[in-house]
């Protein structure tokens, strides 16, 4: 089971990394051309980075405390603020009666929930 949490920390921080840098490396109103983020347009440019940072902060925090073995406690704390986020995110996409991306938080939002269960739990560092 330490491999399977390992793999979906893994994936877990690759997405997270990706969507967050991704908010913090361009303006607002490219992202609002993209129709996947549309929902910026609801949000200012400093809300956007907000999300971004904490979204980054998320990968890091998956993955290096149990790399390298300092604080560990992080990595399941970062998984429960990934579920946090995803909560957040699906909560919008509702309101904005986007259906699509609600599924991938909730794929996001379980996978989260997984790795901070087994990170807290059974299978802590």
């Amino acid at each position: 089971m330490n491999v399977v949490l390992w793999i979906l920390q893994g994936l877990l921080a690759l997405v997270f990394l990706a969507a967050g840098a991704g908010k913090l490396a361009q303006p607002k109103e490219k992202l609002a051309a993209n129709p996947n983020m549309a929902w910026t347009e609801d949000f200012s440019q400093p809300t956007i980075k907000t999300i971004g940072a904490l979204e980054v902060l998320a990968a890091i925090g998956l993955i290096l405390p149990g790399l390298t073995g300092i604080a560990p406690v992080l990595t399941p704390l970062a998984a429960v603020g990934a579920v946090l986020l995803m909560l957040g995110a699906a909560i919008t996409h509702g309101r904005r009666k986007e259906t699509k991306p609600i599924v991938i938080n909730v794929v996001l939002l379980i996978l989260a929930v997984v790795v901070a269960w087994g990170r807290f739990g059974p299978y802590a560092f």
